[in-house]
């Protein structure tokens, strides 16, 4: 296929001069910016979605800025402990007065722990307050009946992003080891370790991380959804381990007994005994530390922050660290995220623009209903269940009516460090998520904040989200013409629509439960067709490493039926533009990385790279080739049997 050619070892563009549409659509479109495009110093990317991501910070930062040097300029209570928080973080002298000191106490109860038997007795305390243990629990939404929660049971993660990082011929993966044993050993000499010591500490850690390796699941498993679901009677799993109280660490964090717990990792908990023994507590109490401080070295002083981001830099590729007060607003958006979200949907999204938006959505939907019941493909039967699905997706276009309480109970205390402040607020948000085992399941809760440039569906919620941050150009602008707004955000809205219908959401029903609504016939001709979109992606050279069709699967196939209603929509408007749609399509996917980036998205990420869904998903659109004039002679020619289709 002639995407081998798209992209060089470097994740540059080999040749990133503009060519013609029929050769290349991407770098017809993108190959000007490609050339000049630079990406900034303390990111890994730049491109479509990271340049309105940039917009949004700036306007952002400067309102923090305002905020914190006048506290009257707003009468928001809940904006305004975000804005301490941000001021707080960006007081390096201040937390210069507490430099480690805060995270001692908490090192102290890991340091503490002699045996597995210790460590047993305070599995929830440790869990409660925010460490990493071998084996933990979370609450969400029963995926077989979601509208009560369950508890699920989760596994310890990598140092590393995947397992493909630790394969023998991944030389990235030995250098970025290398790297944190570096950074790691450092941190431990900063807190009073000797260095001697240091190292002993952090072989050890590896050594335990070493042994999860073949155990954990991997990014390509984890992307398969419905295998998270594994039910287990309490009574089964409480005695699935020979050195943890199980039975103790749930009922201490639910406050109640469970009657199942939900297995993520089945493989894991088959071998948590061989992982936490006797013979392995030493390995496991090392990496519970060298976990611990890694993971909080940035809410200690600069000096930390400084030490535990060259590690960071080295995963992502980019030059530098945000500076502080870029990373002080970063840190309080994320925490205050839902607060800080409603806050820019208010001021920088109109009621003309939402209102625009959610009539595109309900057109897309009557779209959609209308290319199920045309399907030559599915039965009646299935066709019906399908369009009843359709018609119960909660859509949420801007930022949610109301902030979730949780955020009422957080009060930042200036005077203390940051470190103490942020483990206040993890203790929080821990809290209120267990607290709602014993609560209905609250189905208006939004995924993504107003401020994110994102989108999503819910596949347990039947919902799907386009924050305010998103609708902006290039996706989306009262500007453009229809056809670029429908290649724009049209396709983006039709993608999250057809997640309810790609590998994992047509597992689920229309109320978001895991059930079966197919018939055995319809869904094996389904699994034909997604072996396709695996096949049609799979191997794809780029960035000197290679797709993974089984990784992408899932978002290409939204990609696909999202391209293929947006268009229909286009079509039906008086200023209907083929070449517009395509080339705006293509436009709001341009993308420069760093070589580490792309190879962490390649090994992480369920998305395909940006210019490979630009070109690839035009070419499974006939129209497209009418639009351009396309032959056989030409480079983004593919032949009609190869040409997918599925919705």
């Amino acid at each position: 296929m002639f995407t081998s050619k798209i992209i060089g070892g470097s994740g540059d563009m080999i040749d990133a001069k503009p060519t013609d549409y029929k050769e290349n659509l991407y770098l017809a479109v993108n190959g000007a910016w490609q050339e000049k495009a630079e990406i900034p110093s303390d990111k890994p990317r730049t491109g479509g979605f990271m340049d309105l991501d940039e917009g949004v910070e700036k306007s952002l930062m400067k309102d923090f800025h305002e905020f914190a040097n006048d506290e009257d300029k707003t009468d928001n209570d809940l904006l305004l402990q975000a804005v301490k928080l941000y001021r707080l973080t960006n007081n390096v002298e201040h937390l210069n007065k507490f430099h480690h000191q805060p995270i001692l106490k908490d090192i102290q109860r890991i340091t503490d722990l002699n045996n597995v038997k210790e460590l047993s007795e305070h599995l929830a305390d440790f869990s409660r307050d925010g460490f990493s243990l071998p084996i933990d629990i979370d609450v969400d939404a029963d995926m077989k009946d979601t509208s009560k929660n369950v508890v699920y049971v989760g596994g310890a993660g990598l140092i590393l992003p995947d397992k493909t990082y630790y394969d023998e011929k991944n030389e990235s993966g030995k250098k970025l080891l290398a790297k944190f044993a570096e950074v790691a050993t450092r941190l431990l000499s900063m807190i009073g370790y000797d260095l001697d010591e240091a190292k002993k500490i952090v072989e050890k850690a590896l050594s335990f991380d070493k042994s999860l390796v073949p155990i954990v699941k991997s990014s390509e498993e984890w992307a398969d959804y419905t295998k998270i679901y594994n039910p287990m009677d309490f009574s089964e799993y409480v005695e699935k381990s020979d050195n943890l109280d199980l039975k103790q660490q749930v009922e201490d964090l639910i406050n109640d007994t469970p009657a199942k717990v939900i297995i993520t990792e089945p493989r894991y908990l088959d071998n948590l005994n061989k992982l936490v023994n006797d013979d392995t507590f030493d390995d496991l109490k090392a990496w519970m530390l060298v976990d611990y401080l890694t993971g909080n070295a940035s809410n200690l002083d600069e000096e930390f922050r400084q030490t535990i981001g060259e590690y960071n830099l080295a995963l992502s590729g980019a030059k530098e660290l945000q500076n502080r007060t870029k990373y002080a607003y970063h840190k309080a958006a994320g925490i205050f995220s839902q607060v800080v979200g409603v806050y820019y949907g208010n001021k920088y999204f109109g009621e003309a623009a939402k209102n625009d938006v959610a009539n595109m959505i309900k057109k897309m939907i009557a779209i959609y209903e209308q290319r199920i019941s045309d399907n030559t493909w599915l039965s009646k039967a299935t066709k019906q269940k399908a369009i009843v699905k359709l018609d119960k997706i909660e859509v949420k276009v801007g930022y949610p009516d109301k902030i979730d309480d949780v955020y009422k109970k957080i009060s930042i205390n200036e005077n203390e460090s940051l470190y103490e402040n942020i483990i206040a607020i993890r203790k929080i948000f821990r809290q209120n998520s267990l607290d709602q085992f014993n609560k209905p399941v609250d189905r208006k809760k939004w995924l993504m904040p107003g401020h994110m440039v994102n989108a999503c569906y819910d596949p347990s919620r039947n919902d799907i989200t386009f924050p305010a941050a998103i609708l902006q150009a290039p996706f989306y602008s009262l500007e453009q013409l229809s056809s670029e707004n429908y290649g724009g955000i049209g396709a983006v809205i039709a993608h999250e629509i057809s997640h309810a219908f790609d590998n994992n959401g047509a597992q689920f029903d229309e109320y978001g439960n895991m059930n079966n609504w197919w018939t055995e016939e319809d869904y094996k001709k389904f699994q034909e067709l997604t072996q396709k979109v695996i096949d049609q992606f799979d191997g794809i050279p780029y960035a000197g490493s290679k797709v993974n069709g089984k990784l992408v699967v899932s978002e290409n196939v939204a990609d696909d039926g999202g391209l293929r209603c947006a268009l229909e929509a286009a079509k039906s408007e008086e200023d209907y533009d083929a070449k517009k749609f395509f080339i705006n399509w293509a436009r709001v996917w341009r993308l420069k990385a760093t070589k580490q980036f792309n190879e962490l998205l390649l090994s992480t990420d369920v998305h395909a790279p940006g210019p490979l869904r630009a070109n690839v998903q035009a070419q499974n659109m006939d129209e497209f080739y009418d639009a351009f004039g396309i032959t056989s002679d030409d480079g983004m020619w593919l032949e009609p049997s190869k040409r997918v289709t599925i919705w």
